[in-house]
């Protein structure tokens, strides 16, 4: 019997932040690649501080959101992502919501995931930003799967904290071929320069990465140039996407926006049952288990 040789272990790291807008259109591609992929990489998100803690405030926070509305919709007209009826305020800082994001991996990678969805809705569907320790543990209060005193212990402890530290720092230590010479998108993904005099990654950036090679894929990219980078690296390690029922969809998923239904699923949409929240550019599709809960269908 022929074996068949196993493939390296291959690293994708997500360089990201809960409330970038760029990284909320990037998730239809991003939920696709990693099921493309499951099981057969270490997917480590790090999450890289968009707003820090020592940012100057604005003079004027009222024409900073409304300058920031109209970024987040021309970002939105890219992507195709749901952008908020009204946004309260912009960010004040991304600490809490990364804290909280990192302390639900505690929990295993599915919860890690809805969590950190719930987390990006709250700018994006919400237009509340999770930027407080209790708007970040309120947003996903109730989310089925999850421990939620065991998450507002972890996400106030010292390892988590200091993980998210080391997480801040390898974002401001960026690989070459990021910092200059990028093209192909409405954002490239170069490079940040940040109030130290260095780099950070712009977001969301991945690096796929096995023994000494690896691939950058910067910015906002398409499905085929992500599938490339992979082969390139690893030569048939990306599986078939496989589009699933609708149904299927919202059960694995639990909340879904037009641009993921047509790159995720295939047959009749919506489905019945679905609920529906709407946003300020289209709906957000919602399990009826998940809507149960969720802060756009719900009373807080």
């Amino acid at each position: 019997m022929t074996q068949v040789p196993e493939l390296p272990t291959v690293e994708v790291v997500e360089y990201t932040d809960p409330l970038c807008p760029w990284a909320w259109g990037s998730e239809p591609v991003f939920r696709r690649l990693r099921a493309a992929l499951a099981g057969r990489v270490h997917w480590r998100r790090v999450y890289c501080i968009l707003f820090d803690h020592d940012d100057d405030p604005p003079p004027d926070p009222a024409a900073e959101t409304a300058w920031y509305v109209d970024y987040v919709a021309g970002i939105s007209g890219h992507t195709g992502a749901p952008h908020a009826v009204r946004l309260q305020r912009v960010a004040e800082s991304s600490w809490p919501s990364s804290l909280v994001a990192k302390a639900a991996e505690l929990q295993g990678n599915a919860v890690a995931e809805r969590v950190l969805r719930r987390l990006r809705e709250t700018v994006f569907v919400l237009g509340e930003p999770a930027d407080t320790t209790a708007l970040a543990l309120s947003a996903v209060r109730g989310m089925p799967g999850l421990d939620w005193e065991r998450l507002s212990h972890d996400a106030a402890s010292v390892a988590v904290l200091e993980e998210v530290r080391a997480d801040r720092a390898e974002a401001r230590r960026p690989v070459p071929e990021v910092l200059s010479g990028l093209g192909g998108s409405p954002h490239p993904g170069t490079a940040r320069e940040t109030a130290e005099g260095g780099y950070r990654y712009a977001l969301p950036t991945l690096l796929f990465r096995v023994a000494s090679k690896r691939r950058t894929v910067p910015g906002w990219r398409s499905w085929e140039e992500y599938a490339a980078a992979v082969e390139e690296l690893c030569p048939g390690l990306l599986s078939a996407p496989v589009a699933l029922s609708a149904g299927a969809a919202l059960e694995r998923y639990g909340s879904l926006t037009d641009p993921e239904v047509r790159l995720l699923t295939q047959g009749p949409w919506p489905p019945q049952h679905v609920v529906r929240a709407e946003t300020g550019n289209g709906p957000l599709w919602l399990h009826p288990r998940e809507a149960a809960v969720h802060p756009a269908t719900t009373p807080r």
